[in-house]
């Protein structure tokens, strides 16, 4: 697990340092915000974010569980799941696995179990059975870094079916149930510490998605003007 944690140490700092300059990425406040995005940069799926500057309306169960299956089988988890697979392959995780193209289907298998069960549990499963908000909520407004750190919290902090805000249960709790099932299919990796290691790594992912999730319209406007520089006013007049 130590590859992991680099891999998400190394994401976690590259969005604090790109974040640093508040007035680059200070959100306009006067311009309503663009409607969100079905997949971040183009391939990430994007099915759980929500506007968080507009009025809380919660949402059905089948919601939430339809969240939960669009983010557990859409095809880009497939690749997700290769690069995982491919960093447990390269750190020789569960060595009984072997290596070669043996090792890696099963580890793949592994790494694609992880993810859809992971979603399964902490979009759809808990929270439903615990009344909670799956979405993530765009905080829009604020400097750069103040987003990242109200957007980091919603790991912590959810909203509640009733519009209240709770411990975010269902990302704990999911993950944790998640772990508990890998055991079945993890079988050098069962002890306390690495069911701990393996919570904290999928909390993780999900934090650096949340990142992602609120910035990439930031990051898509940023690409669309330079790509798309606005007219010369000056000249048209002319």
């Amino acid at each position: 697990m130590r590859l992991h944690f680099r891999v998400i140490a190394v994401f976690l700092a590259f969005a604090t340092c790109a974040l640093a300059d508040d007035s680059a990425l200070e959100s306009p406040a006067p311009n309503p915000p663009p409607r969100e995005d079905k997949r971040v940069f183009g391939v990430i799926p994007n099915n759980r974010t929500a506007d968080g500057s507009l009025p809380f309306t919660p949402i059905p169960t089948h919601r939430k569980m339809t969240i939960a299956f669009k983010d557990s089988f859409d095809w880009p988890l497939y690749f997700t799941a290769a690069s995982f697979a491919a960093l447990y392959q390269l750190d020789n995780q569960n060595p009984s696995y072997g290596q070669g193209i043996a090792g890696y289907a099963k580890r793949l298998s592994s790494a694609y179990g992880d993810q859809m069960i992971g979603n399964m549990m902490t979009e759809g499963v808990f929270p439903t059975l615990l009344h909670e908000d799956p979405r993530y909520f765009r905080v829009v407004q604020g400097s750069g870094l103040s987003r990242l750190r109200k957007a980091l919290m919603q790991i912590v902090v959810t909203r509640t079916d009733s519009g209240g805000r709770t411990f975010n249960f269902s990302e704990w709790g999911g993950n944790a149930t998640a772990v508990a099932i890998s055991n079945a299919y993890y079988p050098d990796t069962r002890d306390a510490r690495d069911n701990i290691q393996k919570l904290l790594v999928a909390c993780g992912t999900d934090a650096f998605s949340d990142v992602l999730k609120e910035f990439w319209p930031d990051v898509k406007r940023h690409f669309e003007r330079r790509h798309h520089p606005p007219a010369d006013i000056s000249a048209s007049g002319r």
